[in-house]
């Protein structure tokens, strides 16, 4: 079993070579979480993800010979780059595996450090087992990402890095895909200072550690998608587990609205990019998964490596949640001057339109008439109604969408 001992060697091995990333306040967010927030900023490594920690851990203790062999791993992403960024920098050749839906960011990222990359199945537990037949097959050494001993203790780490910058905290949540990390927090901070509560928060698409907390045997789940790619894992490790049994206080679930919802919020507030693992905390805060009123409270955001196109689609779905765009259809006489005037009625309650389309054809609107699309650019639902009253005052008929 994994002790601190451990996680104070690792920390030795990594330092120089691995960022300390900042714990930051966040007046912001503790407001709306009515805590006292800090934010671990694992988004800020080099490869963009805490994984760099447990990979130049296990990397930095192999033998010439494993390093003459070459490593392989199966990977969502952020482990990938890790152990082929710091395969590269130890002169060690680098396989790695990823499932076929991997957001382009990380399969660029991984071969951008020299690593061979496979594409194979549609999730990580498919990836690791085309990983460990190859890795049989070629004598590869395999580099699990998070069951490995050396791995857990690199992602340790953070844990001791929390409590040198934030000895006061009350709370630590991290979040849990296949255990690695919060196993390596846990014991770091448990051992440490026994009376910080460890939080672990997983997906609600794959809650794989409450699942195996509840079992004899570590189930695997059914696969589904999660914009929280980096923790979708069927199967939690079997030495994390243990180690989450013995330390971990508590853990929540978080669904994908509120994944996104946390996301757009970082994004807004902080001014910072996290991808939906990373986001998990925050969401889980939020909503007040946690009893955790007034608490000196430390989030582990995990990786910020998300694809743009997503991020994309979740500022755009968060405007709309939040009142700030908004879809109405008008039924106008089809006419001239019509668009004008509708235009200008809109344009005295300050609402910017973002699109307009203008259906005859395909509407089924009566002959002499025609529906208007209107995309809104608004400041909340407040500032919507206002536009609905001043379009119903002026005689329009519409549906809000």
């Amino acid at each position: 079993m994994l002790n601190l001992s451990d996680i104070v060697a690792a920390q030795g091995r990594i330092s120089g070579k691995v960022r300390r990333t900042p714990c930051v306040e966040s007046p912001a967010l503790s407001e709306l979480t009515g805590t006292k927030l800090r934010l671990k900023l694992e988004n800020l490594q080099l490869t963009g993800s805490f994984k760099e920690r447990g990979a130049c851990n296990r990397l930095e203790v192999m033998s010439l010979e494993e390093r003459a062999r070459g490593v392989i791993t199966a990977s969502a992403g952020n482990h990938a780059q890790a152990v082929a960024r710091h395969g590269a920098r130890l002169g060690v050749s680098v396989t790695v595996v990823m499932p076929e839906a991997t957001p382009l960011v990380k399969v660029t990222a991984t071969r951008r450090y020299g690593a061979t990359v496979i594409l194979k199945g549609t999730s990580y537990d498919d990836a690791a087992e085309t990983a460990a037949f190859i890795g049989r097959e070629r004598g590869l050494v395999y580099v699990h990402p998070f069951e490995d001993p050396f791995v857990i203790a690199g992602q340790g780490t953070i844990g001791l890095e929390l409590l040198a910058d934030a000895p006061e905290l009350d709370a630590v949540i991290v979040p849990i895909g296949g255990g690695g990390i919060i196993a390596g927090i846990a014991c770091a901070i448990k051992e440490t200072n026994p009376r910080v509560r460890v939080l672990g928060v997983e997906s609600r698409r794959f809650p794989s550690m409450k699942y195996a907390l509840e079992s004899i045997a570590p189930p695997s789940l059914p696969g589904g998608k999660t914009i929280a790619d980096g923790i979708a894992v069927r199967r939690v490790g079997d030495t994390a587990r243990e180690l989450v049994r013995k330390y971990v206080d508590e853990i929540a679930l978080v669904g994908e609205a509120e994944i996104a919802q946390a996301i757009l919020l970082l994004l807004e507030r902080e001014k910072t990019v996290v991808e939906g693992a990373g986001a998990v905390g925050v969401a889980a805060l939020l909503h007040r998964r946690f009893q955790l009123d007034g608490a000196r409270v430390a989030v582990v955001l995990s990786g910020g490596n998300i694809d743009v196109n997503l991020v994309s689609r979740i500022i755009e779905h968060g405007l709309v949640k939040t009142g700030r765009l908004a879809r109405i259809v008008v039924t106008a006489a089809d006419v001239s001057g019509v668009l004008a005037e509708l235009t200008r009625v809109i344009a005295e309650t300050r609402a910017n339109v973002l699109e307009l389309n203008h259906d005859r054809a395909f509407s089924g609107a009566e002959l002499g008439e025609t529906l208007i699309e209107l995309v809104l650019e608004t400041h909340g639902f407040e500032h919507i109604d206002e536009v609905c009253a001043r379009l119903a005052d002026a005689g329009y008929r519409f549906e809000r969408r």
